[in-house]
């Protein structure tokens, strides 16, 4: 179910994410912005492998769109770092070639909304080419831009591709949240043989997040598939990813303060594969869930993991039944009043938990 805004007010200060600083401070670490995550990411991969290269439109002399590459053409120079016309079907059909040849193309889309125009080739030619050549081709490579809406962009550029990419074979599909999680799975993408997309947003590019020493390593990687508990509880799970773990976490703030509730909260991080262990460990501890999401209602990534656990044995535990947070049945609007409507926030998840734990007026 879509909910709608509530008459709660939430406090806009993130304090979850300040606690998790604090806590990366005292064993170490550093604040990392998601843009400079991706830009050293896709700097050290380049200096490891000479077979990556990135390619797209502004990535060179502007250093990217939305500066996600700044620097590179400098220390990589036009070979590696090629900017494109605006032809989105001809550079990616370019790079699939590239990742046919052995090469490892990174192919930065200025929003997902426009790999629209290349979907045939992200599709029938990179996911499809090593089943179809009976392994013979593998095709490395990463599709990776930013995903789902922004800030007035309207419906053209706003569209969230979880669902579309999670529902084909061959592709790897992951949605990185924090500066960790866009430099472990960035990193780990380039490396992967398959064609992954990487499902970023706009909006979390310039968010500043706690790194710890280990995630700087030149070798840190984190396994595409592998969720993350962002925050331990007993009483109810929220199933989430990218930027819509910002109002998750405020949500359970909200809740452990109105009704005592201890919220755990699951980071996916990865689309395809999910990591259903992950998600089956916690709903059978706090046995209650609901999941979280920008997409549309119909056909969403909450409607694969509530069928997930209908058809496994985890559904026996559930007191009950899974509430799915999503954004609305609509083409996105442009008016800010109605876009702000048309998407999930910490009111409506604080909704969604008070209807599943049967609290507020819901009880």
């Amino acid at each position: 179910m879509s909910f709608r805004r509530a008459l709660v007010k939430a406090p806009i200060a993130q304090q979850s994410i300040r606690r998790l600083a604090t806590a990366a401070a005292a064993v170490g670490g550093t604040n990392m912005t998601v843009r400079d995550a991706l830009n050293k990411a896709m700097e050290e991969e380049l200096d490891r492998d000479p077979k990556v290269f990135l390619m797209g439109e502004e990535v060179s002399q502007y250093n990217g769109a939305y500066k996600i590459s700044r620097g590179l053409l400098d220390k990589f120079g036009p070979k590696r770092i090629v900017d494109t016309p605006i032809t989105e079907m001809g550079f990616t059909g370019l790079c699939v070639g590239a990742a046919f040849a052995g090469l490892k193309p990174i192919c930065e889309f200025m929003t997902m909304n426009f790999a629209m125009q290349a979907i045939d080739q992200i599709i029938n030619s990179a996911a499809k080419t090593f089943y179809m050549s009976g392994g013979k081709l593998p095709v490395s490579i990463v599709f990776r831009g930013p995903n789902g809406a922004a800030a007035g962009v309207a419906a053209q550029h706003s569209q969230d591709y979880s669902t579309w990419y999670g529902a084909i074979p061959g592709l790897k599909v992951i949605s990185p949240y924090s500066a960790e999680d866009a430099r472990g799975l960035l990193k780990a993408a380039i490396r992967d043989p398959n064609p992954v997309v990487c499902l970023e947003n706009e909006l979390l590019y310039g968010q500043t997040f706690p790194v710890s020493d280990e995630a700087l390593s030149p070798d840190f990687t984190i396994p595409i598939g592998q969720a993350q508990i962002l925050r331990e509880g007993k009483d109810l799970t929220i199933i989430s990813h990218s930027r819509n773990l910002n109002f998750c976490l405020e949500a359970a703030d909200i809740v452990k303060e109105k009704y005592g509730l201890d919220v755990e909260i699951v980071n996916l991080r990865s689309i395809k594969p999910l990591d259903l262990p992950t998600i089956f460990k916690s709903i059978k501890k706090t046995k209650h869930a609901i999941t979280v999401e920008a997409g549309f209602p119909c056909f969403s990534v909450g409607s694969e993991i509530c069928a997930q656990v209908m058809e496994s044995e985890v559904f026996d535990y559930l007191d009950a039944p899974i509430e799915r947070v999503t954004g609305c049945e609509v083409p996105t609007p442009y008016a800010k009043s109605l876009e702000d409507f048309a998407f999930p926030d910490t009111p409506t998840v604080v909704r969604g938990i008070e209807k599943v734990m049967s609290l507020g007026e819901w009880a």
